[in-house]
């Protein structure tokens, strides 16, 4: 009877530790970010309320708890030893490249410094209320995989990026600059956010052994990857269908169809893909795809009031 080869452990690379930290920041993954935020420009902008200093906050908050969240699962992950067996970019903790606490801290930095920005944004707004919605991201950041019972091993994580890397960041970035809620970036709020829900469901889909070995109960280990990757057929098009009518008010929104062009590729190659590292791939194409669709779709929003 042969022997089962162990899956093969993540490879340790020799790097400068600069670039071990950049990588560990996973900036492949900002594009998430930075997307409702620009949908929350357009949204301000459409109705003639953009304000520069809050935009540029907005989007600080916005990157700042993207990285922080990317270093809070690399630690949380690693001290787990999910990230043991895992396919994909080395992780700082579970690669054991860096100390854990060194990657916590700097996880904590970031967040620190998202609420620097958020706290600048309500002395300027007086908007105090937003710091209990600040305090909710910086926590549902952190608990994503972090403490005794994370909900992303509940599989809660998709449901929490849409709400906090959708409707949140769009909604709020238009809410400090126009001062009142909007439709417009209700909608794109939950276009962006069901790409950012996308990107997760693939990465999960991708690491779905390894998370069952590691009792991870993500949204995809509990439905199984058949319909894992039918979920993720679902959020990577509805958005076109959030789309659809929006040119008809806003003409140069539909340039936000250009999404398309990654978005047909990443369909196709994860619906025919055999191995995990294939997936990677369709991670990357649905990432751009969220930043294509945020920048049309929030310059068609913005452009309504100014000539082409």
């Amino acid at each position: 009877m042969a022997n089962k080869k162990p899956a093969p452990k993540t490879k340790q690379r020799k790097a400068s530790p600069a670039k071990l930290w950049v990588e560990g920041a996973r900036l492949r993954t900002l594009p998430l970010a930075v997307a409702p935020v620009l949908v929350g420009w357009g949204a301000a902008a459409s109705i003639q309320s953009f304000k520069p200093a809050l935009a540029w906050l907005a989007l600080a908050v916005a990157l700042f708890l993207q990285i922080g969240v990317n270093y809070a699962n690399d630690y949380s992950d690693g001290i787990r030893g999910t990230d043991e067996f895992r396919v994909g970019p080395l992780r700082l903790t579970g690669s054991k490249s860096v100390r854990p606490e060194l990657v916590k801290y700097a996880a904590f930095g970031f967040f620190g410094l998202a609420a620097v920005a958020g706290l600048a944004i309500v002395l300027i707004t007086g908007f105090w209320w937003l710091l209990a919605v600040g305090a909710a991201a910086i926590v549902a950041a952190w608990f994503y995989t972090g403490g005794k019972s994370p909900y992303g091993y509940a599989g809660l994580g998709e449901l929490a990026v849409f709400l906090f890397f959708g409707l949140v960041a769009t909604m709020g970035t238009a809410y400090i600059q126009i001062g009142s809620f909007d439709a417009n970036s209700l909608f794109g709020g939950a276009a962006v956010g069901l790409f950012a829900s996308a990107v997760l469901m693939i990465n999960n889909i991708r690491d779905i052994d390894q998370d069952v070995l590691a009792g991870k109960r993500t949204l995809a280990v509990k439905v199984g990857k058949k319909w894992a990757k039918s979920y993720f057929f679902a959020m990577l098009w509805l958005p076109f269908a959030v789309l659809l009518f929006f040119p008809y008010l806003y003409p140069a929104t539909f340039f936000a169809w250009l999404a398309v062009l990654f978005v047909l590729p990443a369909t196709l190659i994860a619906a025919t893909a055999k191995s995990p590292r294939e997936l990677i791939l369709v991670l990357k194409l649905t990432s751009f795809a969220a930043l294509t669709f945020g920048i049309f779709f929030g310059y068609g929003l913005a452009v309504v009031n100014f000539s082409l």
